[in-house]
């Protein structure tokens, strides 16, 4: 008898249906940066777009897949930086999925010739979607023929959920350390589908992150503009009743990038990250892949992610920007 479409009823109603899931994170965060902190906006002198994909525990068959998309520029006389960020996460194959669409506003606050404080802003709308044409219920597994066409269950009334999702972060660059602090789904919008909550508190969880780190340089940059430097750096998230840490570094040595991380729930070690990648031009390229080691290795799988980076810089030589943040960023 194949179990796995009930399995994902089950879980579903522990993750979807009492809006008590955790949003997903990539593991290449400073490829998304808008996604852990809207202060990320307008960080870097020309405007960048991104891309990522991440493909999470490829054992159970393309159980949860995440797709973002992203633009953000500084608007330089103003002090500000504006974008707008795009995340999709499907769960099931595809049976709950929750689009999140969002616009984000910095201000920039200059503490000194080579410090500064960013405060942002972000808002946006967190929509909820359940195909319950997909699911199969215990009453329609038949012990011999398997899952059948009829159910006792009621389709409920309403599927999906779009709701405002308000977020909020501080963000303090430096030449060579940035440390920020993300404040999201500050107003815990209930995303849940069967059962409607009008208590706030029992909404989608707020989740902080915590990222930091520094940029040690390595040699000068070569003819193409490009600088070899390592950056030692963390991800602390919560949300609810999880947590996790990241902690590593990433390298660059020319047009060449590469890292290493391990992510921790503090409960157990869960995986080694790897990320190799290439910048041309205005290209950037990373593919990464977690190496499960907790429990669930051996049913899970890994985890993988591609990101592109678009830098809009048009080769312009400009001075030292302490509005910059950060090489491993851009």
């Amino acid at each position: 008898m194949n179990i796995r479409p009930f399995i994902w009823m089950l879980g579903l109603c522990l993750l979807g249906w009492n809006a008590r899931a955790q949003d997903p994170i990539f593991s290449q965060f400073y490829a998304a940066p808008l996604q852990i902190n809207p202060a990320f906006a307008g960080s870097s002198h020309a405007p960048r777009a991104g891309l990522a994909y991440r493909n999470q525990w490829t054992g159970f068959n393309n159980a949860y897949r995440t797709y973002a998309v992203f633009y953000e520029q500084t608007l330089e006389r103003l002090n500000t930086g504006i974008g707008f960020n795009i995340e999709s996460d499907d769960a099931g194959n595809g049976i709950l999925r929750t689009l999140r669409a969002s616009a984000l506003f910095s201000y920039r606050l200059q503490l000194s010739d080579r410090a500064a404080v960013k405060i942002g802003a972000e808002a946006g709308v967190h929509q909820t979607a359940l195909d319950w044409d997909r699911l199969v219920f215990p009453d329609q597994i038949d012990p011999i023929q398997g899952p059948v066409i009829t159910t006792s269950e009621l389709r409920p009334d309403q599927t999906n959920r779009s709701l405002l999702d308000l977020s909020a972060g501080l963000l303090v660059v430096s030449q060579r350390f940035w440390l920020g602090l993300g404040l999201k789904h500050l107003n815990t919008p209930d995303q849940g589908i069967l059962f409607i909550n009008d208590n706030l508190s029992g909404g989608l969880p707020l989740r902080y992150n915590v990222n930091g780190g520094m940029e040690l340089p390595l040699g000068r940059s070569n003819k193409g503009g490009m600088s070899s430097f390592i950056s030692p750096n963390f991800l602390f998230a919560s949300q609810g009743p999880y947590r996790q840490v990241n902690a590593g570094a990433y390298l660059a040595i020319g047009p060449v990038f590469g890292g290493a991380w391990f992510r921790h729930t503090l409960a157990n070690v869960d995986a080694a990250i790897l990320l190799i990648g290439f910048r041309q031009d205005m290209f950037k390229l990373g593919f990464s892949y977690d190496l499960t080691i907790s429990d669930l290795a051996a049913r899970a799988g890994g985890t993988y992610e591609v990101t592109l980076g678009l830098f809009f810089d048009r080769g312009r030589k400009r001075p030292i920007d302490w509005n910059d943040c950060g090489k491993m960023f851009r």
